[in-house]
């Protein structure tokens, strides 16, 4: 029985158990934002009550590490090859969230023997049960281990900005996830935030509907719009104080609209929640799994 096989029986097997809703962030390129929306949304749900574990998948960067001013003594590959168990790796964030470095976990997925893929599946199954809303910071662009992560994820933020390069590099990003077979149109939802934009309009009409007009074209892939954030110098001073800027700065225009999307997320949340679905990051983590075996032969 391959590894694949003993992940999906194991996901399976748990599926009556409380499962945490996976919203996975991403971006074209880097330098759009999206490290500091994927910290200030999980702050801004955590303070609506729900319980939110941050994972840092942006193994090159690990900006999320920098933002909050903390260095992670073990990480995800550390659970899943050196022994560690899951309170090892989860750090304590402002206003209530966790935090984990993801390392170089993602990326040593596809050498995990069997019995290393029943360990991590039990560890994934208690962070399911620990947390409401899981949010994974993934890497900007499109290499493998970005569009593999965003394949497997039923519910994905994708960054764009004003800038060229920035719509260019985004629409780049959904055209190769529809070209990769795993990725799945009918299971996925893709809502975009517009960040850095003078105003709503130009969020909206401009940047939005401008890539939906393009992806609805040529990509057939349903994109949603999820709000704008506007130009804040508060942001980037926040970055400067390792201080997350909902929290240095919570009543600037970047925090309260990152605030409203939060609202909005989780009132979606709730509408499907009456619509049963499979969910959660030991779920995304089969699908991650799966995905690479199937290069593989």
């Amino acid at each position: 029985m391959d590894q694949a096989t003993v992940l999906r029986q194991m996901v399976s097997a748990n599926i009556e158990k409380p499962s945490a809703r996976v919203i996975t962030v991403t971006s074209g390129k880097g330098g759009v934002g999206k490290s500091s929306i994927s910290l200030n949304l999980a702050i801004s749900i955590s303070r609506m009550g729900k319980r939110v574990v941050l994972l840092d998948a942006d193994f090159g960067l690990a900006n999320i590490e920098v933002m909050l001013g903390v260095r992670p003594k073990a990480n995800l590959a550390d659970l899943m090859f050196r022994g560690k168990d899951l309170k090892d790796i989860i750090m304590d964030g402002p206003e209530g969230i966790k935090f984990i470095s993801g390392g170089s976990g993602i990326q040593e997925l596809a050498r995990m023997n069997k019995e290393q893929c029943i360990y991590l599946t039990k560890k994934l199954v208690e962070l399911d049960e620990l947390a409401d809303v899981i949010i994974i910071d993934t890497g900007a662009g499109i290499s493998d281990s970005v569009l593999e992560f965003v394949a497997s994820s039923n519910e994905v933020l994708l960054i764009a900005t004003p800038e060229p390069t920035s719509i260019t590099d985004a629409y780049a990003l959904l055209k190769a996830l529809n070209r990769k077979s795993e990725f799945s149109k009918s299971s996925t939802t893709i809502k975009m935030i517009a960040n850095r934009v003078r105003n709503e309009d130009e969020g909206r009409n401009v940047l939005y509907e401008n890539m939906k007009n393009v992806v609805d074209r040529f990509l057939n892939i349903s994109l949603e719009f999820l709000g704008s954030i506007p130009q804040d110098d508060q942001v980037s001073r926040a970055v400067m104080k390792q201080t997350p800027v909902t929290i240095c700065a919570p009543n600037c225009g970047a925090s309260r609209a990152i605030e409203d999307m939060a609202k909005v997320l989780l009132s979606d949340g709730e509408e499907k929640e009456t619509v049963p679905e499979e969910r959660g990051i030991t779920l995304l983590f089969s699908n991650l799994i799966r995905n690479k075996f199937k290069k593989k032969q």
